[in-house]
């Protein structure tokens, strides 16, 4: 299919044609491993070539790797981070403390050599420190070759061996990774159970364990055949001898992820005009027909999300029963598998989402979390309205309500913050996935549907592949609405400003109508208000603000659209007339989209109809 063979041309051309990116470089590299598993110790060995283009205009002196099995050692900094803050998650708590030495994890280097020579390195904890024997000039091309042991850990953080289903390996964030350097420097984060990033490359990987396993992982598979790959694992057993290789590769990704377990089976689906869809999972008759169930739902997931977002330009995705929830990664996720229907449906549709935020557009998760994470929420809300139906529930309102529990919780953190650094796992949380996600249908709210989803199209054309920061999402946007949009940025990721308004004053006669808003908070916002008439009319009245030098677009679904003068956010009033008699008005709301964040909606609403009387005057007194 045409499909297939798009990513590494999309890569290059996209690298090119865009003015946004002309002064953006790019490490690159490729990377070869083999892999020998021992299935009885847990072990395995490795080696590593990584052919590494420096693209920076910087000469490099050293590089740095990520030994991410190291975290999973008493005295750890993931470890203590976890005994120590206040909130730890469940699935840590003091567990890495109790890890017994066979079941702790680890990677040692054994040797490594750039171009043939001998390296000083030094092992600080969760990052391999390389001093080079010669520079890496800009421009230039190295040849990194590494041997290295490594033992999986007891499956306790997304990673390492026997999950609570009984997965064998759950092979995520497992081999000594490359780190990534741009403009920012390098970005030799420590682990301590957060996100992470990654170079663009190509992988070729062989993977040679015990026959009796099916393996799972990023990537295409290059010799089914050669080991019968949809058969069940007890067939593939008998069908060859004590062990065999998987080989992999994958093009264009910014990690390698793999799974294997000897109850794995394996099924496909296809996707019109796109990938294959692969499902591996334990042969278990308590989940087997929920997972058959779930291929249709996969297919139409893919389908959205490739419509509304950007088309996915890999062949595969493989979704996986292992890891200790659902986590994603480059054209593969880890789910947990002992699920009901909808939540199967649920968590593949959010990792899958990942593999536009995360695995494509690729920002820097430590640094902007909410990119990922919140965007990924957000898409995956609007993909399970799809496959389910609309129930009337506005979209994203469950997140719009966790971001309002975190503003007004006393302990929310700005989204700038890094992502290891929030004092809390709940401000963390919140911040990511909920506030994240309301960023962006409030996004919706401020520049108008018809933009909000062009300029969703072409951030991905834009930034795909190219890793993008806020400024570069902010500034499509700007384009795409010719609008300004500066201060969204400043106040809602930057700070932790709150939004309130509420209305004030109503105050008319039998002509008109003059209604009076206030701000209570300091984040300036646009605002929709919208007047419902006793005949059924509804009629928009949206205010914009003199910093956005401009208006949204009219939205659809009203019976008139009036643009009022631009609030200016110095002033914590405002008031404008309505040409219609008070008498005439049954309510005015302000945003009924359920977009605008407002932490106290409770003065966003006054019904002037109270039985058979009406309030031709009103004025909010406050407590």
């Amino acid at each position: 299919m045409k499909l297939k063979l798009i990513a590494l041309s999309f890569f290059l051309f996209s690298s090119i044609i865009s003015d946004a990116q002309a002064t953006r470089w790019q490490q690159a590299m490729t990377c070869e491993m083999d892999i020998e598993m021992d299935v009885e110790t847990h072990k395995f060995t490795g080696t590593q070539k990584l052919v590494y283009t420096n693209n920076s205009p910087d000469d490099l002196d050293q590089v740095f790797y990520y030994l991410f099995f190291n975290a999973f050692q008493p005295g750890s900094m993931m470890d203590v981070r976890s005994r120590t803050i206040e909130d730890p998650d469940s699935r840590v708590g003091d567990r890495i403390s109790q890890l017994e030495e066979s079941q702790q994890g680890y990677q040692k280097i054994t040797s490594l050599k750039m171009d043939g020579l001998n390296v000083d390195f030094k092992v600080e904890g969760t990052v391999l420190e390389v001093n080079l024997p010669k520079t890496l000039k800009s421009g230039k091309i190295a040849t990194f070759e590494m041997v290295f042991d490594a033992q999986v850990p007891l499956q306790i953080r997304r990673s390492g061996r026997q999950n609570t289903e009984g997965i064998r390996y759950s092979m995520t964030q497992w081999f000594p990774k490359m780190c990534e350097y741009d403009c920012m420097g390098w970005h030799a984060v420590p682990y301590v159970g957060r996100e992470f990033h990654g170079v663009w490359g190509d992988y070729m990987v062989n993977i040679t364990l015990d026959a009796s396993y099916v393996i799972g992982a990023t990537g295409v598979l290059q010799n089914p055949d050669e080991i019968g790959y949809g058969y069940s694992s007890m067939d593939i057993k008998h069908k060859l001898g004590t062990t065999h290789t998987w080989k992999f590769k994958a093009e264009n990704v910014i990690d390698f992820a793999w799974a294997a377990d000897a109850d794995f089976i394996h099924e496909t689906a296809q996707v019109k005009d796109g990938p294959v869809l692969h499902f591996i999972h334990q042969d278990d008759e308590e989940i087997n027909e929920n997972w058959k169930e779930l291929k249709d739902y996969s297919v139409k997931a893919m389908e959205f999300f490739s419509e509304n977002y950007g088309e996915y330009p890999y062949p595969q995705y493989t979704i996986i029963q292992g890891g200790d929830g659902g986590m994603e990664y480059p054209m593969v996720t880890l789910i947990t598998g002992k699920r009901s229907l909808g939540s199967l449906v649920g968590v593949t549709a959010h990792e899958m989402a990942h593999s536009w935020f995360q695995g494509l557009l690729a920002t820097n998760e430590s640094l902007y979390e909410w990119m990922d994470e919140g965007f990924t929420t957000f898409a995956s809300g609007e993909c399970m309205t799809h496959l389910y139906g609309d129930d009337g529930t506005p979209n994203n309102y469950r997140s719009l309500q966790g971001y309002i529990r975190l503003a007004n919780s006393g302990v929310e953190e700005p989204m700038s913050t890094h992502a290891d650094h929030y004092v809390t796992n709940y401000a963390y949380g919140s911040a990511a996935y909920s506030k994240g996600s309301v960023f962006l249908n409030q996004l919706r709210y401020i520049v108008g549907e018809e933009n909000f989803r062009a300029g969703m199209m072409e951030y991905f054309n834009t930034w795909a592949f190219h890793h993008p920061n806020p400024n570069d999402f902010i500034r499509i946007f700007e384009k795409n609405s010719q609008l300004e949009l500066d201060w969204y940025l400043q106040h809602f990721v930057n700070s932790t400003r709150k939004i309130d308004y509420g209305i004030s004053a109503i105050n008319g006669d039998n002509n008109s109508t003059t209604l009076t808003l206030e701000r209570y908070e300091l984040m300036p916002m646009p605002l929709d208000v919208v007047v419902t008439k006793k005949n059924g009319t509804v009629h928009m009245h949206n205010i914009p603000m003199v910093i956005m030098r401009g208006e949204k677009m009219k939205e659809e679904g009203y019976d008139s659209w009036t643009v009022q003068k631009d609030w200016a956010w110095t002033n914590p009033t405002y008031a404008f007339i309505l040409d219609i008699p008070v008498s005439e008005i049954a309510k005015i709301d302000i945003d009924t989209s359920y977009r605008l964040a407002d932490v106290n909606p409770s003065n966003n609403t006054v019904n002037l109809e109270e039985g058979s009387q009406f309030m031709y005057k009103y004025e909010r007194i406050e407590d």
